[in-house]
């Protein structure tokens, strides 16, 4: 069992499936009235780099799936790193990193890279959060599938998203003008980050994942870290007893045909199958080119294979 030694953000602890940052000083208390247009609003408080958030990424595109008419989620920016003033939790520097990432991927089973700490390692969430923001000016769904290749490339790339050029090939990759993105990120989109930082110490905010399920009465009720399906679901129908489970199609096409990329816990989750029984299914799929295999040495992910590839 890993040690209970949670003080610095990076260290997510696997326990409580919570990437937790430093208490910070109270603020005024103020009431926060959510505005939707759906029965139930998620707030959902994450971070580019939050491995404990790239966990839950199962549980999540299910939920959409089963009650996507009846939800709709805020997707906001927490600040997990500033930057590396932390010396706490025996970690000090990015190497410290390294293994705690390789521990956590195999806890989540969800493939998490941790030699990015070795190779490239980020000094801050901060650009790539900020660049979140200046994607949702263009578009909120556009800008949710930004956020899901960034963490493709952090977690299982090792790529430094703190870069530019990552950020830029994330925005072409899904659609996202990369010139205005820029425009926006050095403006507007700062702004909107620190209101987002606002937002979450106003809520009270001490990890990620969090998530606020409301109705349109603004009741409340919080899911907080890594936790199976059923208490996502269960949140939305404490909020909205009305709910109703959406059926989908369960099939390896139709699954890609609705997220591109899926990793082995994600098919499962989503599937019905087993976690061994999507793997033998996957690399079936991989073997008759109907998907693309990307492969680390804690998971892999496949992606649908265009006619163009």
């Amino acid at each position: 069992m890993m040690e209970n030694t949670f003080n610095n953000p990076l260290l997510c602890d696997p326990e409580t499936g919570v990437c937790e940052i430093p208490t910070v000083e109270k603020v005024a208390e103020t009431e926060f009235v959510s505005s939707q247009t759906k029965p139930v609003k998620i707030i959902y408080f994450t971070d580019p780099i939050c491995s404990s958030c790239w966990g839950i990424e199962p549980q999540l595109r299910k939920l959409k799936l089963e009650y996507g008419d009846q939800i709709e989620i805020d997707y906001r920016m927490g600040g997990l790193l500033p930057d590396w003033k932390y010396n706490s939790g025996g970690i000090s520097k990015p190497s410290d990193v390294a293994h705690h990432w390789d521990e956590v991927s195999e806890y989540y089973d969800m493939p998490i890279d941790g030699d990015l700490w070795l190779e490239d390692p980020l000094n801050s969430s901060y650009p790539p959060s900020i660049a979140f923001k200046a994607a949702q000016m263009q578009d909120d769904e556009k800008a949710i599938a930004f956020m899901r290749t960034l963490r493709e490339m952090v977690f299982l790339e090792k790529k430094n998203i703190t870069k530019w050029e990552y950020m830029s090939q994330a925005a072409t990759e899904n659609d996202l003008d990369p010139v205005k993105l820029k425009k926006d990120y050095e403006t507007r989109a700062k702004d909107l980050f620190q209101a987002d930082l606002s937002l979450a110490q106003n809520m009270r905010v001490r990890g990620f994942p969090t998530l606020f399920f409301i109705d349109g009465e603004n009741n409340q009720e919080i899911v907080y870290g890594f936790r199976p399906y059923q208490d996502y679901e269960n949140a939305v129908l404490k909020t909205f007893p009305r709910a109703v489970k959406k059926e989908y199609d369960h099939s390896w096409s139709g699954l890609f045909a609705k997220y591109l990329t899926l990793t082995k816990t994600e098919f499962a989750e989503l599937s019905g199958l087993s976690k061994s029984e999507s793997e033998t299914l996957l690399e079936q799929l991989t073997d008759e080119g109907k998907l693309i295999q990307t492969t680390t040495k804690n998971g892999n992910m496949w992606t649908l294979k265009k006619a163009t590839d």
